[in-house]
């Protein structure tokens, strides 16, 4: 049984304010849960059906997870998902920091200015782990990545990503060995693009695009060209379409 104290803390943690504060985050449902108890996280303690708990007991009990079994109603009440999925766990998880000054190896990296949308980030990140990215580099701005639909989004990406939310001005100018191509309208066609073996990839805001700023900051500017009338693409999809031509471009 869960207590009434248990409830509201785990229900504060759906808030960025206290998952700050406490340094803890949600994850909910079978696939999640699967994927986290194969991860490297801390987790903290699992809420769970009876017979959820009963099919996982053997390695819940390997990692030295404290668990709860709940009612369906108790996990209603601590749920942020419209119908619960059996499950819900507290990890651990802060925001990683990262010394600007850092020289970084060779490899494709991915840098978001301004994402808004939790559903568009999971979406990055877990293209980002498809495609073999390094690291995602994200401005302060950027939607929390500890937000529960980010997390859900991701389906599990976001337990092996390397993220960072940093100051990109400073993380470039130390990297200029790291060839950036901004993903603007009117830029080169990405299908022409002959691309280096360590990029940046510079993807904006959803309705803004890139500014100024970060355009200037590139070293080259592409575009996936429009072949109907769509005014754009969503952040997430332009972001996965690029990373699948530069992987195979630099493969």
């Amino acid at each position: 049984m869960i207590s009434k104290n248990q409830i509201k803390f785990i229900r504060s943690l759906q808030t960025s304010k206290f998952r700050q504060i406490h340094g803890q985050y949600l994850v909910e449902g079978e696939k999640m849960l699967n994927e986290l108890l194969n991860s490297e996280q801390n987790i903290l303690h699992i809420y769970g059906l009876l017979d959820w708990v009963q099919q996982h007991e053997t390695i819940i009990k390997k990692k030295q997870v404290e668990y709860t079994v709940v009612s369906e109603s108790e996990l209603a009440q601590i749920s942020t998902l419209t119908t619960p999925n059996k499950v819900l766990a507290v990890v651990e998880g802060t925001i990683n920091a990262f010394e600007t000054n850092s020289v970084l190896e060779e490899g494709i990296y991915v840098v978001l200015e301004n994402i808004q949308d939790p559903g568009n980030l999971g979406t990055i990140i877990r293209s980002a782990e498809w495609f073999g990215v390094k690291a995602i580099f994200c401005t302060a701005n950027t939607v929390e990545v500890f937000n529960p639909k980010v997390v859900q989004a991701s389906m599990g990406s976001v337990f092996r990503m390397n993220i960072y939310y940093t100051d990109i001005a400073e993380v470039l100018q130390h990297n200029a060995h790291i060839v950036s191509y901004a993903a603007v309208l009117g830029g080169e066609n990405v299908y022409a693009t002959k691309f280096s073996n360590s990029i940046f990839l510079l993807v904006g805001n959803e309705s803004k695009g890139l500014s100024a700023e970060m355009i200037n900051a590139a070293q080259q500017k592409i575009t996936i060209p429009s072949y109907g009338k769509a005014e754009s693409l969503n952040a997430a999809v332009a972001c996965s379409v690029l990373l699948g031509i530069i992987r195979n471009s630099v493969s």
